[in-house]
């Protein structure tokens, strides 16, 4: 059974940064696309950002020129570099990715989500 885990979640001041990560885990053939969403209470949950597994990015427009994402496949791993951080970035952030456990077997798995805060 594959698993996301994501980590690097926070409290942090305006103007700050934060690094989270998310680590899959189990038995899995490949990830394709990979992304981060987030999402705050009463509204839809939106994207961040996300990455294709050759490294082609797209950011959601509020996050642009703040946040950067990446992955280092050998280790079935997402990083988002998020710097600048204002108080409107405040959400619960969630790991999606594309994994597939075949050639042409593919799944959208979601990690459990990581709190992060912008306040003073």
């Amino acid at each position: 059974q594959v698993q996301l885990v994501e980590s690097g979640g926070g409290l942090v001041q305006p103007g700050g940064s934060l690094r989270l990560s998310c680590a899959a885990s189990g038995r899995l053939f490949r990830i394709n696309d990979m992304g981060w969403y987030r999402q705050t209470p009463g509204i839809e949950r939106e994207l961040v950002a996300r990455i294709t597994s050759g490294g082609s990015t797209n950011y959601g427009d509020s996050v642009k020129g703040r946040f950067t994402i990446s992955r280092d496949n050998a280790k079935n791993t997402m990083y988002l570099q998020m710097n600048s951080l204002e108080p409107e970035d405040t959400a619960v952030y969630y790991c999606n990715a594309m994994v597939a456990f075949t050639p042409r077997l593919e799944t959208s798995l979601w990690g459990q989500g990581t709190q992060v805060t912008v306040s003073s």
